[in-house]
């Protein structure tokens, strides 16, 4: 589509559960990203959810840009100019998905750190959070004080200074704090704005072979479907670089387990689609569903995420086993060392594999996967543990070594 205006960024919502992060994702783009039946179900995000916030823009206005949905004319009456998408990813916010918070995290460009007004600051996934974005070197975030409707005024007051002291001597200290009621769309222009002017236009490189990561799959076909009218599996992700166009064959790796290796999947590209959008061609600064020729049963409930997309032999080795350059984080609640044979969980890119501890030595963490991993050595890696029964975030590493088994 000609028209088409591509995503230039991606920010992910951050925050403790029930703070109102979908909810704030509903105000600005006026989509519910909740589509999955468990998560409706349980009122609760479970699997990164996604959508795009068009902006639009009204010259002279208090605040020049909002999102397009709540604006129909300018207060001088001319009509908004469409003038950029972002795309959004609605992370969960209950601890035991902190693997899939961090998944999403490797790509962004900004964080959206969602903080209810009408409790104390930080709660404990808030800290988690923070520390992921500490960890994965994410560098911007905007603080969303939600639920301002519920407290008076000296109770917001009073909540807006503890997020202060929150972030203060931290690498985020100075960093916007929006007061909103998300549920009644209040100060939500403020906030568009404060987006724009902090997340500008993500610069890729589009001539080089392009590289994306897995972040959901599906098998879009409804139970009954006719067999002539049944479509390949599609993918969804983002692309960090090059482009894909219709017509172009794939690769996926790792792939498909056969014995003790993998072989990569090679498919070709039916479809592209942005927002629903069909289109002949995928850019980076977005999140992006691509169609394929492949057995919709591979990509069914998500049974690829984690995979990295492109060229065929132009993507990054396999390790069923990594070497980490590690290091470990002070937490004051977390006073456990990393010991061999502890199991672990390692997120590199958009995957989540458990694993044990092989060995540490010299500052290096070595790490038997229980699944492979497509990775690009030097990547960065966060391992989280089970600490007094709950998952957290114990260090950090860049992949410096590993058992490839496939170049």
């Amino acid at each position: 589509m000609e028209n088409y205006t591509y995503p230039n960024a991606i920010l992910i919502t951050a925050g403790h559960v029930d703070h109102g992060k979908t909810t704030v994702v509903h105000a600005l783009s006026g989509a519910w990203v909740a589509r999955h039946s468990e998560e409706l179900k349980r009122a609760m995000t479970i699997k990164l959810g996604y959508t795009s916030i068009d902006l639009a823009k009204c010259d002279g206005a208090e605040f020049g840009v909002a999102p397009k949905y709540l604006v129909e004319k300018c207060p001088n009456g001319d009509i908004p100019k469409p003038y950029r998408k972002i795309s959004m990813l609605d992370a969960p916010g209950h601890e035991v998905l902190i693997s899939t918070m961090i998944s999403g995290v490797t790509f962004v460009d900004a964080i959206i750190m969602i903080i209810d007004a009408t409790m104390p600051v930080p709660q404990p996934q808030t800290e988690e959070h923070f520390l992921a974005a500490s960890v994965m070197g994410i560098k911007n975030l905007i603080i969303v004080q939600n639920k301002i409707d519920l407290v008076q005024k000296d109770k917001a007051i009073e909540n807006y200074k503890q997020i202060q002291s929150f972030i203060k001597g931290t690498w985020a200290e100075g960093a916007p704090i929006i007061p909103v009621s998300a549920l009644h769309k209040v100060n939500i222009d403020a906030l568009a704005t404060v987006i724009d002017e902090r997340v500008p236009p993500k610069s890729a490189d589009m001539d080089k072979s392009p590289i994306m990561y897995v972040l959901r799959s599906f098998n879009v076909n409804r139970p009954g479907t006719p067999a002539e009218k049944l479509v390949g599996g599609v993918v969804g992700g983002s692309l960090i670089q090059g482009r894909l166009r219709i017509g172009d064959e794939i690769e996926i790796r790792p792939g498909l387990k056969m014995g003790n290796t993998y072989k990569p999947i090679i498919t070709k590209v039916v479809s592209i689609a942005m927002d629903n959008v069909q289109l002949d061609e995928a850019r980076p600064g977005g999140l992006v569903a691509i169609g394929t020729q492949l057995d919709p049963a591979l990509t069914k409930a998500d049974s690829l995420v984690g995979s990295v997309v492109g060229h065929p032999n132009e993507l990054y080795p396999v390790y069923s086993s990594v070497v980490l350059d590690y290091h470990q984080i002070q937490r004051r609640d977390v006073k456990d060392q990393l010991k061999t044979n502890d199991q672990v969980m390692t997120i590199m890119g958009s995957a989540s594999i458990p694993g044990i501890i092989k060995s540490i030595r010299n500052g290096n963490v070595e790490i038997t996967l229980r699944r492979a991993v497509c990775a690009s050595p030097g990547s960065r890696a966060v391992v989280i543990k089970q600490v007094g029964g709950r998952w957290r975030i114990i260090g950090w590493g860049a992949l410096v070594d590993g058992q490839a088994i496939l170049d």
